[in-house]
């Protein structure tokens, strides 16, 4: 099974060269990294890297969507640009995906920092796949490209694309969650504290949940994050002001 890694970044030339590593030291057959408009050197990196590389308007989904169109692998697996594969992750996709009803999974994650808080962050992101069916897009959701293409790809919204790419899917079939890990950087929880944090992202789920737009959820996580994220849409909210 060829499988091709996706990585969204933007302005992420400090971290970028760990994540395409690990992809192809994980034994990917083609790593795609789609840029949103980086002004620093991330495109550079990923290039010397030997990296395919493709341009697009800033927003994950968007990103992730315009690297899954230039993608050749039968399994899309997106990781997020401040993460990392274990070595044999995915060889842990190729053996699971023997079984033609796998469909789409994720990982189990390890939060880079120590402490008994993160790994209960651990435990119950990994709780959260097995009984509600819900990858985040940091434990490295990966989807079989035919399905992925059924689906019609990641809804190209601001935030809370990986919960809504989840709900389709499961419709499918239940995700895999497999031992990975994948290595997470703690800086958004170090940033906030891990309490705060955590609070926010509930708080950002059950408004979804209940109906609020991305766009206001957006807009929140736009005044109250200074991380990646609230870059991304920063980014966007000032070129659709242009």
């Amino acid at each position: 099974m060829k499988v091709t890694v996706i990585i969204p970044a933007i302005n992420e030339a400090a971290s970028i060269q760990l994540a395409v590593n690990s992809a192809w030291q994980a034994g990917a057959d083609e790593v795609v990294v789609a840029d949103g408009g980086s002004k620093d050197d991330t495109i550079s990196i990923a290039v010397r890297l030997g990296c395919q590389v493709v341009t697009s308007g800033a927003g994950r989904a968007i990103q992730q969507n315009a690297g899954a169109r230039r993608a050749v692998g039968e399994m899309l697996v997106f990781l997020h640009a401040d993460n990392h594969l274990a070595p044999d992750a995915l060889a842990q996709i190729r053996q699971a995906c023997r079984d033609t009803a796998v469909k789409h999974g994720a990982f189990k994650q390890r939060i880079k920092a120590s402490g008994i808080c993160y790994r209960l962050l651990e435990w119950g992101n990994a709780w959260r796949v097995r009984w509600c069916g819900t990858p985040y897009g940091d434990q490295t959701i990966f989807v079989r490209r035919e399905l992925f293409c059924e689906l019609g790809g990641f809804p190209e919204v601001r935030l809370m694309e990986d919960v809504m790419l989840a709900k389709r899917t499961r419709k499918e079939s239940w995700p895999l969650l497999l031992d990975g890990p994948v290595y997470i950087d703690a800086r958004r929880w170090q940033r906030h504290g891990v309490i705060r944090q955590t609070l926010r992202n509930w708080m950002l789920l059950t408004a979804f949940r209940l109906g609020y737009s991305t766009e206001s959820l957006a807009r929140f996580y736009r005044r109250h994050d200074g991380g990646i994220e609230a870059d991304s849409i920063r980014q966007i909210d000032e070129r659709g002001d242009a």
